[in-house]
């Protein structure tokens, strides 16, 4: 069964799993449209499952060598208000959201892709190929916020090479450093994703899971929300730089 259809997504069920395939070329980049889309699959979803029930998220890529890429970069010279309307919005619904939620990382994730991805609850990553990578101070790039989900969820030192250093991590060295849970290769990735859902879907049925997860991570999803749909003035300046 597949719900939709949706723009540049699919979306896949396996019994109570339900499976975001992002298919926006070349490198799923996010803009407002691909964000409400995202988000309206997600609410689709919610609502598919019903309140107090079963179920988890994968948001996965479409290929092997891109999960994403961070935000268009150019649409912000011409709409001040596109991160505003798609991109803290899509990461409050993450963290809002009732079920569980994992980032298959299939590929490449930079910029604004890593904390999209540090909003769900689990993150898998490609152990053969591709790097994840937050630069936003080579950037000149900066949203109220921003190192709230590092901080919250890793380790100090790990947060301040994320955030301040710009490193670049393989999927290996993201899991010894735990900003991933796991790794597995490109053709086991799906299945390895799908045992962890098959595990953790049970947590969403007395209807607390988001609620819990706000109890860790409520600092950032309030960030998220005071920036989101924004337009009286504007909360983030245009980088200075562009990748």
């Amino acid at each position: 069964m597949a719900l939709g259809p949706y723009w540049n997504l699919r979306v896949d069920q396996d019994g109570r799993i339900f499976v975001i395939t992002m298919q926006k070329a070349p490198e799923n980049r996010l803009n407002v449209r691909f964000c409400q889309e995202i988000i309206k699959a997600l609410r689709d979803i919610e609502k598919t499952l019903g309140p107090d029930s079963e179920g988890c998220v994968i948001t996965r890529g479409n290929d092997e060598k891109f999960w994403c890429t961070g935000l268009e970069l150019d649409e912000s010279d011409t709409n001040p208000f596109a991160n505003s309307d798609g991109f803290y919005p899509l990461l409050a619904t993450l963290l809002d959201f009732p079920f569980p939620t994992i980032a298959l990382i299939t590929g490449h994730t930079f910029g604004g892709a890593c904390p999209f991805s540090l909003a769900h609850d689990y993150r898998i990553m490609n152990s053969s190929r591709g790097f994840f990578s937050m630069p936003p101070v080579n950037l000149g790039l900066h949203f109220p916020g921003i190192g709230a989900l590092p901080r919250l969820k890793l380790r100090p030192q790990i947060a301040r090479k994320m955030l301040l250093e710009a490193h670049r991590w393989t999927g290996k060295q993201a899991l010894e450093d735990g900003i991933v849970d796991a790794v597995a290769e490109p053709k086991e990735m799906l299945e390895k994703a799908l045992e962890m859902g098959r595990g953790l879907q049970g947590r969403a049925k007395m209807g607390v899971y988001s609620l819990l997860r706000n109890e860790l991570v409520g600092e950032a999803t309030e960030k998220l929300r005071a920036i989101s749909y924004v337009h009286g003035r504007v909360v983030s300046a245009p980088a200075k730089a562009k990748i």
